[in-house]
């Protein structure tokens, strides 16, 4: 890891992606509050559905190399999958 870069919340994220997706647990822990509330919502408005899409994320952040999530999610802020 280059010095000034970010730790990694890979593994953190990818935990609560797949455990508590569906409150949006791991968008907060990255910062993006809006998307935290928008996967709440989604939960809320899909009857529990919506938790799929924090398994997903979850399952993608875990498979990904650190280096690899600051890039996308840390830094790049990408909000989907």
């Amino acid at each position: 890891m280059s010095q000034g870069q970010p730790q990694s919340q890979r593994i953190l994220c990818g935990i609560l992606g797949i455990l508590l997706g569906s409150l949006g647990a791991h968008r907060f822990v990255l910062g993006d509050i809006t998307g935290g509330i928008i996967r709440i919502a989604i939960t809320i408005v899909t009857c529990g559905v919506g938790h799929l899409i924090g398994l997903i994320e979850g399952i993608i952040y875990l498979t990904k190399t650190d280096e690899q999530f600051i890039q996308e999610y840390q830094i790049g802020k990408k909000g989907w999958f």
